[in-house]
């Protein structure tokens, strides 16, 4: 009794979206293209990009990040996490002023990737185009389960004509432990993220 508590309701969503808006020292804001982040034991794993989302509730997400932004008076770079609802509603379940796991596909996926227009928002200098290079991306994040039988086999992924792998170089890899992620790129959203569940299953023996 008398101890503080936090009331939560259950979300019935359709969805879980990411917007990584970015906002200058001059006010001007832009934001990258609504992103779809598929989770397994409450860890990030498949994030498509763009999101295979109606074009209207894109814009509506979009929208609102950079509303967000513009409130806070962001200098810099802000994921916000989102809710799509099963009424088409978006909820903002997450604030993150920084950048973000969810963003890693615009390493290979985007016009500017999020780590430059990080840098291009706090400098002063003009933001990047926020273009995707690709119809489709998915970003598949490789945790430290990969390593329970040894190094896994990144030449799967390195031989790969559309894949790019990024490993953090951190030494020990603990179970949940984010240690890398590789991209693949692609026409449709729906056969490179088959095509993402594939090359997982190969280089960490699980498919996700």
């Amino acid at each position: 009794a008398g101890q503080r508590a936090i009331v939560e309701r259950w979300i019935t969503h359709q969805a879980e979206l990411s917007v990584i808006v970015a906002r200058g020292v001059d006010g001007k804001a832009t934001t990258f293209p609504v992103a779809e982040n598929l989770h397994a034991n409450h860890i990030l794993d498949f994030t498509v990009a763009p999101a295979r989302i109606a074009p209207a509730v894109a814009q509506a997400a979009r929208d609102l990040a950079r509303a967000i932004a513009e409130r806070f008076d962001l200098v810099g770079l802000l994921a916000v996490e989102l809710f799509l609802t099963e009424a088409d509603e978006l909820l903002v379940n997450e604030l993150a002023p920084r950048t973000h796991n969810s963003g890693h596909w615009t390493l290979d996926g985007g016009l500017t990737s999020q780590f430059e227009q990080q840098v291009r928002a706090i400098a002063g200098l003009p933001l990047g185009d926020t273009a995707p290079l690709a119809p489709a991306t998915v970003m598949v994040n490789i945790l430290g389960d990969a390593w329970r039988s040894g190094e896994p086999p990144w030449t799967e992924v390195l031989s790969h004509p559309r894949a790019h792998l990024h490993l953090y170089g951190k030494g020990e890899p603990r179970p949940g432990r984010k240690m890398g992620h590789f991209t693949i790129t692609g026409q449709v959203a729906d056969e490179v993220l088959a095509e993402a569940r594939r090359l997982k299953a190969r280089v960490v023996g699980n498919p996700g």
